[in-house]
């Protein structure tokens, strides 16, 4: 037990000198509206959650990585990467003996007090706070920015730009939209209400979410899903171990729902439509083709 506390005592004044030296060179204006001091060029980052993970490395700039959150699983390098808890259970005493120079955080998810605790041991948190896929795309240019990788982001968000237009394009012939319930949760059943990217993205790829409402994330027994009749039932859960498949092959037995009787219920990766990371564009892909595959004949 001594040792563990020289270890975390010695982190915590290391950390506090380096407060002291003259490493900070700029200040930034997180999402939340804050104006955080942090070194001109951070080079010892730790990103507090997958998503974050996964926009550092989108943007090349993995080298800065130096810890990174329990399901950072994607790109596959990230496992090479230690590990400082959840993002909704953050390891404090891992995080300070890192010694970042910076951490990432995210709004919906960390915990407060484990963000204020840091940044009053001098280590810079720059908060951001992505809630649909405008925002996101703006969170990947501020990190962009503060990370001085500027051309990089704006070049990824015009490439996302792109792909949701041409998404836009598409779905603009559809002359009809199917009633969609995409499955986030499997005990208890969980969907996704109005404020969601879910719901975006099953509007944007020409669906009509039936668990709509000012819940964002509602839950629901199995007759209230029977009940909206959705003509395609999507799975995506953060459960594992065959989870996926026991959903899929419970609702298959209930004839009575649409999707049930035209063969429409479908399981996909959650990490892709649950995180705010440039593969939300791949999740946009993948929803629009499960629900028009009238609109991909002659291919993708």
């Amino acid at each position: 037990m001594i040792p563990r506390i020289t270890t975390i005592l010695t982190s915590v004044i290391i950390v506090l000198l380096a407060g002291a030296l003259p490493l900070v060179a700029k200040t930034a204006m997180d999402q939340l509206g804050r104006e955080i001091r942090m070194p001109d060029d951070p080079q010892r980052i730790v990103a507090l959650a997958p998503s974050i993970t996964e926009i550092i490395f989108a943007l090349g700039q993995q080298d800065r990585l130096k810890g990174i959150t329990q399901y950072s699983n994607y790109p596959a390098e990230a496992a090479k990467l230690p590990r400082v808890g959840s993002y909704v259970r953050l390891d404090l005493e891992r995080i300070v003996a890192l010694n970042p120079d910076l951490c990432i955080a995210i709004k919906d998810g960390n915990p407060k007090e484990t963000i204020e605790r840091l940044q009053s041991l001098n280590i810079p948190v720059f908060a951001v706070n992505p809630r649909n896929l405008a925002t996101m795309m703006q969170t990947i240019l501020r990190v962009g920015e503060i990370l001085n990788a500027s051309a990089k982001a704006k070049t990824l968000v015009e490439d996302m730009r792109s792909r949701m237009q041409r998404v836009d394009a598409l779905v603009a012939r559809i002359d009809h939209r199917p009633r969609v319930f995409i499955q986030i949760g499997i005990s208890p059943i969980i969907s996704a209400g109005t404020n969601t990217f879910v719901h975006e993205l099953i509007i944007r790829a020409g669906g009509i979410n039936v668990a709509s409402g000012s819940r964002a994330y509602p839950h629901f027994s199995r007759e209230k899903v029977l009940a909206l009749a959705p003509d395609v039932l999507i799975i995506t859960s953060m459960s594992r171990s065959g989870a996926f498949e026991k959903a899929k092959t419970d609702w298959s037995r209930l004839s009575d729902m649409p999707a049930v009787r035209h063969q429409r219920i479908y399981t996909v990766n959650s990490d892709v439509f649950d995180r705010p990371s440039p593969r939300l564009l791949d999740a946009l892909e993948i929803l629009t083709g499960l629900l028009h595959p009238e609109l991909f004949k002659d291919g993708p």
